[in-house]
């Protein structure tokens, strides 16, 4: 792993010493930009996705790629406040937030009329407004038995009379009493219960508002025809390569408004935004990069306006070497980069396949196998080096700044390679004379962990069978990208697979219904349906963020160290590099992108004389 390491770190120094020769002649040239042309150019925001996007259907997507390109693309009927810490929901297509009564059971909604889907043959020339009845059909998509939505779990059993939407009668015309349009701007819900995250589940692009003739026009096919409503509109479209959004030039009158939270160090931004239309930018021109050297590259090279977690194996690349907080090389600083850190809501696991003959079940002796491995993970020796400091260990599901996360609690038993040996020894995993131990009945034992074909994924790979091996445990490996690899982990065809969870709202039940037994085959990729857990998890999610709700989660999170189908990995904190013509930027917890709140200073970009906008 070491020899790696210092390959992609020289041959990363030397990369960004030509590069920054490179920008050091073109900056000298770059004065006669200003004198172009009279006619303003279009403002381009450039981006990049890690992963290729899977399809851009609301009610199926659950990959953080076509995720953000679909809340740029779609609207819910809320989103947050760009600025505001904590987090806080706004209106987003209605006149105000909604109207909440019988104690937290009934909820109404009304839309701002004047609210359009963007063009598409389906609509046979006719200007196609967003109704509330247009709300009841997309929520309603999530309960369709054949699109298998890995966001069913929000509503399911929620909301009054959803059980007309059972996967054995399901019919997007079949009455859901909770589930109401009034009339053609007012939406009604009712709960069985209340659910304080509710909102929440409103503000995620799952619940974006479609057009039934959308897709029933395309039969099978909606993920690739995205019709939305939102601040961007689809132009042109190479899968898994290229995507540009262009500005939707019908989009409502939507003007920024600063909250009253707004954090002292965001006071300047605020000002800068307020009462500008949104989006301020002409167009997204969105690159699908998965090699992560390539990224830097490009960003470094002014291809990309920022770059957001800068990768663990190239860290050393960008920031000043020291122990103190994160700093830019001197070199990278003086072009105007400009480098924060953010603790994002995210949290790295390795879960292993609870149907798995070899790894998975609830017998003694593969629980002994599972709790093996998570005691042979070294977590300093993770964030240490390969995360470069820039990472916190994860001692349950949930990250810092969720509701429910307890900084107080710690995981029962942390790094012990000894105990790992002994245990599987004391449950028949005994050595063999290859060095390398057998299943209790004497059968050869070797696991098999999918992983992504790039850098970090090949050191991730080293890194395991490092940890593997010193207890005894033989691994191979198996590489493919992550979207293939999240296809095959729903159909239970994957043992073991090291991801991440990013909040999709701000509580602690995001994360532990990715254990909850209900969920298997959907977020709950590791199968995990232990029924003293998911009793635990349906008492919790009925309650608000309090001292009862603390106690279930402490519970299961004990469950979770017991049954071990996950080893709880780390939290990140995310490195990022903005360039100094990019304007408003600022992450958010939860959204995946500002792109609606973002500009570009063309002037400057054009004197800094990287790329042409």
């Amino acid at each position: 792993m070491k020899k790696l390491c210092n390959k992609a770190s020289m041959a990363a120094v030397a990369a960004l010493a030509a590069l920054l020769a490179l920008a050091g002649t073109a900056h000298a040239a770059a004065g006669a930009a200003d004198t172009a042309a009279a006619a303003a150019p279009a403002k381009v925001l450039h981006a990049f996705l890690s992963t290729g996007e899977t399809g851009l259907d609301p009610a199926v997507a659950s990959d953080l790629a076509s995720l953000s390109l679909l809340e740029n693309l779609f609207d819910p009927l809320l989103r947050y406040d760009y600025l505001a810490r904590p987090v806080k929901l706004q209106e987003n297509t209605l006149r105000a937030m909604p109207t909440v009564e019988d104690g937290g059971l009934s909820y109404t909604f009304e839309l701002r009329p004047g609210i359009y889907f963007t063009p598409d043959p389906a609509f046979k020339g006719v200007k196609r407004e967003v109704t509330a009845q247009d709300y009841v059909y997309s929520l309603k998509r999530l309960y369709d038995p054949t699109l298998k939505s890995p966001w069913l779990f929000l509503l399911e059993g929620k909301i009054v009379g959803d059980g007309a939407l059972a996967a054995d009668k399901f019919g997007y015309d079949s009455a859901v009493a909770g589930l109401q349009a009034v009339d053609k701007y007012t939406l009604r819900i009712r709960l069985t219960k209340p659910d304080p995250n509710f909102l929440f589940y409103l503000a995620i692009p799952a619940t974006g508002v479609v057009a039934r003739e959308v897709i029933e026009a395309y039969p099978g096919q909606a993920g690739n025809h995205p019709v939305g409503s939102a601040a961007f509109m689809m132009g042109t479209w190479k899968h898994s390569d290229k995507i540009t959004l262009l500005a939707n030039p019908d989009f409502r009158p939507t003007v920024f408004h600063a909250g009253a939270n707004v954090a002292p160090e965001d006071r300047a931004l605020a000002a800068g935004l307020e009462g500008r239309r949104l989006p301020l930018v002409d167009r997204v021109e969105v690159k699908i990069m998965e090699e992560y050297q390539s990224r830097m590259l490009g960003f470094l090279n002014g291809e990309f306006d920022y770059l957001e977690q800068v990768p663990e194996s190239l860290k050393d690349m960008v920031l000043a070497p020291g122990s103190g907080a994160p700093a830019l090389k001197p070199a990278l600083a003086r072009q105007g980069l400009v480098l924060s850190t953010f603790p994002v809501l995210q949290t790295y696991y390795m879960w292993m396949n609870m149907d798995d003959p070899l790894i998975g079940g609830y017998g003694k002796d593969k629980v002994a196998l599972r709790r093996a491995i998570a005691l042979g993970y070294n977590s300093a020796e993770d964030i240490a080096l390969l995360k470069k400091g820039l990472a916190l260990p994860a001692e349950t599901p949930l990250p810092p700044n969720v509701l429910g996360y307890d900084p107080a609690y710690r995981a029962p038993e942390g790094y012990d390679p000894a105990l790992a040996r002994a245990l599987l020894e004391r449950f028949g995993y005994r050595l063999g004379k290859d060095g390398f131990r057998t299943l209790p009945d004497g059968k050869p034992l070797t696991l098999l962990m999918h992983s992504e074909p790039s850098t970090v994924g090949r050191l991730r790979d080293e890194f395991w069978r490092k940890s593997l091996n010193a207890i005894g445990l033989r691994v191979s490996f198996k590489s493919d990208k992550k979207t293939e690899v999240i296809k095959a982990s729903r159909l239970g065809k994957v043992m073991m697979f090291e991801t991440n969870w990013i909040a999709d709202f701000p509580d602690g039940d995001n994360f532990y219904q990715l254990l909850y037994g209900a969920n298997s085959g959907r977020a709950n990729y590791a199968r995990f349906n232990l029924p003293a857990f998911n009793q635990r998890y349906e008492q919790a999610r009925q309650l608000p963020d309090s001292a009862e709700r603390a106690r279930l989660y402490r519970e299961m999170a004990q469950l979770l160290h017991a049954y071990a189908p996950w080893v709880l990995l780390t939290h990140p904190i995310s490195a990022d590099i903005r360039q100094p013509w990019l304007k408003n930027y600022k992450r958010h917890p939860v959204e995946f992108t500002a792109w609606r709140y973002l500009d570009i200073n063309i002037s400057e970009r054009q004197r800094s004389a990287k790329i042409t906008p």
